[in-house]
């Protein structure tokens, strides 16, 4: 009677197993299920990455772990059998106003990992279902935040956005959302077109802002240029005064040095013997050279009276100089030069006029 009974069990079991078993993440592309509900056949091996959820006689009892497990017949039952790996959802395309009105076709997708799978189980009916939901109403919430600009700017900050909103509501689902990528973002054409005339107008007003500052910054470099030219034609010109001015001193010195030098010879020539010969002598050849020049620089001429008497006014220069050495014998070479000076000018040489 008990094998009968097993018999009817087994056979119970196996056609159950040959049904479809129910799928939990399944989509058009791909089915998530790792294997279909395997029979309890005492011994099982569990894949790696899989948690079997085993009901006996009807209530949760445990989760087998990848390996060798043991399950009683009859009583122990395969109820889900969850994938660990994670898991790809397609968000499908909806439609979002964003925060100044703009109407958005938007699209995702969403990867997740089922961290428990007793929640994952028997927490929602139909998990894929419930996430793809709250991806979409989370996306709607976070781009009606957002202008448009924002949104295409930050893009980042709007993908974790609505991670961490999923994930907020997920916990208790025993299901967490690893990220979440935006594919497309379609704008209506009118925006399109706006947003390309924006973007132009924004190219050519940084074009605009380049070359005016391009012409100021050759205004600048050319008024710099020109105020480094002025101040060093202003530094060249003074050095230039500053050396003509020395070079004007040092003549000046020269020639006085020159000067004092001749005054100090004459004084000793005039003191040897036979000086006043040879003064005399000096005196006839300065007047006789006055003569010569007389007419050259200018019209007007002043003569004395007795312009052919050379020798009165030879006669006339040596008494003036003999008054003078005998009055006052010890003079100075410089009040020698004073008293020379009020000579008539024809009776001093132009080498000495030139250098008074």
């Amino acid at each position: 009677m008990m094998l009968r009974t097993l018999c009817r069990r087994s056979a119970a079991i196996l056609q159950q197993t040959q049904q479809s078993a129910p799928r939990l993440w399944v989509t058009p592309a791909q089915q998530r299920w790792a294997s279909t509900l395997p029979m309890n056949t005492v011994v099982l091996f569990v894949p790696q990455q899989e948690a079997w959820v085993v009901e006996r006689m009807g209530r949760y009892h445990r989760i087998l772990e990848p390996g060798l497990n043991f399950l009683i017949p009859v009583l122990d039952k395969i109820r889900y059998v969850q994938s660990l790996k994670e898991i790809v959802i397609d968000v499908p395309e909806q439609s979002a106003v964003s925060l100044d009105n703009v109407t958005l076709q938007i699209d995702g997708v969403l990867y997740l990992r089922i961290l428990d799978p007793f929640k994952a189980s028997y927490g929602v009916e139909d998990p894929e279902y419930a996430v793809t939901q709250l991806a979409q109403t989370t996306m709607r919430s976070e781009l009606g935040k957002l202008t448009l600009d924002k949104v295409f700017r930050e893009r980042e900050s709007l993908n974790s956005n609505i991670v961490h909103s999923i994930n907020q509501a997920s916990d208790e689902w025993g299901i967490r959302c690893l990220r979440y990528e935006i594919k497309d973002i379609h704008v209506p054409p009118r925006v399109k077109e706006s947003m390309q005339m924006q973007v132009e107008a924004e190219r050519k007003k940084r074009a605009t802002v380049l070359e005016s500052e391009g012409t100021r910054e050759a205004a600048i470099n050319v008024a710099e240029g020109r105020k480094q030219s002025q101040i060093l034609a202003s530094e060249g010109e003074k050095a230039e005064q500053i050396n003509k001015a020395a070079g004007e001193a040092q003549a000046v010195v020269a020639k006085a040095e020159a000067k004092a030098k001749a005054i100090r010879l004459l004084s000793d020539a005039l003191t040897e013997q036979n000086g006043n010969a040879a003064a005399s002598l000096s005196v006839a050849e300065q007047y006789v050279s006055a003569f010569s020049n007389l007419a050259k620089q200018t019209n007007t001429i002043l003569l004395p009276s007795n312009t052919g008497d050379i020798t009165g006014m030879v006669t006339q220069a040596m008494t003036i100089y003999s008054t003078l050495a005998k009055t006052s014998p010890a003079m100075s070479v410089e009040a020698v030069q004073v008293k020379k000076e009020e000579l008539p000018d024809f009776l001093v040489s132009p080498e000495e006029q030139r250098t008074q």
